[in-house]
């Protein structure tokens, strides 16, 4: 809505002030499978065009990989999502090309917002590309060896997760047999770091009747991760860490 583009127009104005971004410089735009979002990221097209910058459309993908492309193109981001809020929620994660912003930054861009009116409604439309999902996922191909999980039996918990079917694939391709599970026709917030009841006995009840090694997920835009072991107990995000 009206917010998103008056946000992103003061993240811009924050990064021009800072010297980081010049007319005619590209900014990536990415989503997550809400209802909201493709208005959402057309509000952030528009406020972008407005800039004097070009709007780049990297489409569905997770987070870590919009920010993967902003890294590669040296460009700014803009990630609209939720992440694992409920559906009827939903929000903007701003990226420069070196990485996630900081608090000093938040404080630049509330400070730039002062001075930004209501942005256009005038649709604009972003340049397409959508080479930024497949070349987050290649980069674990390229990591792991193609035969890594052969013998492994993993279940994928899909819901909404704007990941699902990456998962899918990449774990088929890097050798492991692959059960996809509760895909959701609508928005399901999952938060990897507070799983309600439901999904705890559900995941036990998946592992067992699958017999799977396994059963991964992540939430909503997919920078958290989400892991249950052969008894269907949840490993927690700071455990998992560790091990990795």
């Amino acid at each position: 809505g009206p917010a998103s583009g008056r946000y992103t127009a003061a993240f811009l104005s924050y990064l021009r002030r800072k010297g980081v971004l010049r007319p005619g410089d590209r900014v990536l735009i990415g989503r997550d499978l809400r209802e909201s979002s493709p208005a959402i990221a057309a509000g952030v097209a528009t406020a972008i065009a407005e800039a004097g910058c070009i709007a780049v459309d990297c489409g569905l993908l997770p987070t870590p990989g919009l920010a993967l492309a902003a890294q590669a193109a040296n460009a700014p981001a803009v990630m609209v999502t939720g992440s694992h809020i409920p559906a009827d929620r939903n929000g903007l994660k701003f990226y420069l090309a070196t990485g996630e912003i900081t608090k000093a930054d938040e404080a630049g861009i509330f400070e730039s917002l002062q001075d930004i009116a209501e942005t256009s409604s005038n649709a604009v439309a972003p340049r397409d590309d959508d080479r930024a999902r497949g070349a987050y996922f290649d980069r674990y191909r390229a990591a792991i060896a193609p035969d890594a999980l052969a013998g492994l039996k993993v279940g994928v918990f899909q819901h909404s997760s704007v990941a699902r079917d990456d998962m899918v694939a990449l774990l088929r391709d890097l050798g492991a047999e692959v059960v996809p599970l509760g895909r959701a026709d609508h928005f399901v917030p999952i938060d990897t770091e507070a799983l309600g009841v439901a999904e705890t006995v559900q995941a036990r009840t998946w592992v067992r009747a699958e017999g799977l090694d396994a059963l991964v997920s992540t939430d909503g835009d997919a920078d958290r991760p989400l892991v249950a072991d052969e008894t269907g107990a949840f490993i927690r995000g700071d455990i998992l860490g560790i091990l990795t």
